[in-house]
């Protein structure tokens, strides 16, 4: 890796959608320009992982493996990246490490090289097995730390954990920052001290939310970071990414220049801008997502929540309850311990945020995950809990103090026989594994064709029919 040249990992594939337009991105409108993104050179695109799997089968009647696949094949010279949840892989709980192996594998096979590994509590615990599979199966591990501020999160919290993540086998380590609250000055002495400490590249990601996404990457550079995330310009900023044709233009002529070109990120967005229009006219592009909003620095709610939070509310017809929930939301993290908020950590804090305003009461009603964030089964909690408020949620139930999925009995077997003709491959077994009734219907579907819904107004099938050999 160049000493002074900073390299660029593009979002416009996974979380520019995913923070803007909950994920609703088809393959159909990535495509057409893959050839001109692979050929600009960045780092890496991030293209899978996060909430894609779930949203592809979902909503968009597509085969994520599929996807992932025909990315491979239209960007044969561009590393394609992935966001992993450790121990909960793409889902909303933890699976056994046979799954965690398992779908690390697959990842690989079908064409992800670099893997960027979270844990929503920044528990090492629930990364070690997808750390060593990554490896093992011949992946790049990008080890991420999630940031967040709190009473118990400071700079040597930081150093210390990514120290850690280096000693299990980090290839390169990720600041990432869902919220965007890591300040510009902020970022510059974290990446600083990251940079004296460790020996493998520092990798920022941060989203412009409260409008300081653009300085933060500028003085994460100066500081020497290596690698920074930014999204193509029609789905940057907002809830997303800063703007990679801003970050390219700012350090041109700089020790820091990227490189990268110009006017071949002017034709990429040229198509990316006709992709958000029709994102948007179909309502899933809200534009209140695109605002900078300076309450994320009380708030600490990340992109992709606030656009959770908006749907819920909208389904709901609350709308009107949107900044009561926001400013719940951190006596909610409080309560639990002040776990960062990124997946699924935010959307158990989030949910339950809204259910304490749309109840009145607060913990009135409480949903299965915020019982099992409280029981331990998500790992260890950054801080101290609320007795009261756990006493209230699960009784006296035994806290986990294990590592989690130390209690978890090898499960794909299980999920092989329990899948039985809809899996059509060991591809198909994960999903299962992973999004059981999400899966179901859309196998069921992908199998039956007979059973696909006819094509809608937009003159998209809702069912696409994939390879079924994976």
């Amino acid at each position: 890796m160049s000493k002074n040249k900073l390299f660029i990992t593009d979002t416009i594939l996974r979380d520019a959608h995913q923070s803007q337009a909950a994920t609703r991105m088809r393959l159909e409108d990535m495509l057409p320009a893959c050839e001109i993104l692979d050929s600009i050179g960045y780092w890496s695109l991030e293209c899978w992982g996060g909430a894609t799997f779930d949203s592809c089968m979902r909503f968009l009647g597509e085969d994520p493996w599929e996807r992932l696949r025909q990315l491979k094949k239209a960007l044969p010279n561009t590393r394609l990246q992935m966001l992993f949840r450790g121990q909960n892989i793409l889902g909303y709980r933890h699976y056994a490490d046979d799954v965690v192996d398992a779908f690390c594998k697959y990842s690989i096979k079908n064409g992800i090289s670099v893997v960027r590994i979270f844990d929503a509590l920044n528990d090492p615990r629930n990364m070690q097995t997808a750390i060593k599979s990554v490896k093992k199966y011949g992946g790049h591990v990008e080890a991420a730390i999630s940031y967040t501020t709190s009473p118990v999160h400071n700079l040597d919290y930081f150093v210390d954990l990514a120290g850690r993540l280096e000693e299990m086998g980090a290839n390169s380590i990720c600041i990432k920052d869902m919220a965007n609250l890591l300040l510009p000055y902020d970022a510059y002495e974290l990446v600083k001290s990251l940079k004296e400490k460790l020996t493998v590249p520092i990798h920022l990601h941060t989203h412009n939310t409260s409008g300081t996404g653009d300085m933060t990457n500028l003085m994460a550079a100066m500081a020497g970071v290596d690698i920074v995330d930014c999204a193509l310009s029609p789905m940057a900023n907002g809830t997303s990414q800063p703007a990679t044709e801003a970050m390219v233009a700012t350090l041109q002529g700089t020790d820091r220049d990227t490189g990268l070109d110009l006017n071949k990120m002017s034709k990429a967005a040229a198509h990316f801008r006709s992709v958000a229009a029709k994102l948007k006219s179909e309502g899933t592009l809200d534009p209140k997502v695109l605002n900078v909003d300076t309450n994320t620095l009380l708030y600490q709610v990340p992109g992709g929540m606030l656009s959770n939070l908006l749907s819920q509310l909208k389904q709901a017809g609350k709308e009107d309850k949107l900044y009561d929930v926001l400013a719940e939301v951190p006596r909610v993290r409080e309560d639990f311990g002040y776990p960062p908020l990124v997946t699924p950590t935010s959307q158990i804090v989030g949910t339950q945020a809204v259910m304490n305003i749309l109840a009145g009461e607060r913990y009135k009603m409480v949903p299965k995950e915020s019982k099992g964030l409280l029981r331990g089964e998500y790992g260890q909690l950054p801080a101290k809990v609320n007795e009261d408020v756990r006493k209230k949620c699960i009784g006296d139930d035994e806290v986990i103090t294990c590592r989690p999925a130390d209690l978890l009995k090898d499960e794909l077997d299980v999920q092989r026989k329990e899948a039985g003709a809809l899996a059509k491959c060991d591809e198909d077994v994960l999903s299962f594994a992973l999004l059981p009734q999400v899966a179901t219907k859309f196998l069921d579907e992908r199998n039956n064709p007979k059973k696909a819904a006819p094509v809608d107004d937009n003159g998209v099938r809702t069912l696409i029919v994939e390879d079924l050999s994976c």
